[in-house]
C-alpha cells in the first residue's frame, strides 16, 4: 500500500512538471512579449529618473 502511493505522488509530481513545461512551451512568445514590455518601461524610468530638466534650465540661452 505505501509503494502504491509513493508511486502516485511520484507520478503527480512528474505530471505537474509536464504540465508547467507545457505551459511555458505553449506561451513562450507573451511570455517574452511580458518579459520585453517590462524591460522597456523599466528602461524608460530609469532615462527619465536620471534627467531632471529644471537643473539644466539655467543653461538653456548659452552656446559653444
Amino acid at each position: 500500500m505505501k509503494v502504491t502511493r509513493c508511486i502516485m505522488k511520484i507520478l503527480a509530481v512528474t505530471m505537474m512538471v509536464a504540465a508547467a513545461v507545457c505551459a511555458v512551451v505553449t506561451f513562450w512568445d507573451k511570455i517574452l512579449d511580458l518579459f520585453y514590455a517590462i524591460a522597456d518601461k523599466v528602461e524608460e524610468r530609469r532615462a527619465n529618473c536620471f534627467v531632471d530638466s529644471s537643473e539644466y534650465e539655467d543653461f538653456d540661452d548659452c552656446e559653444l
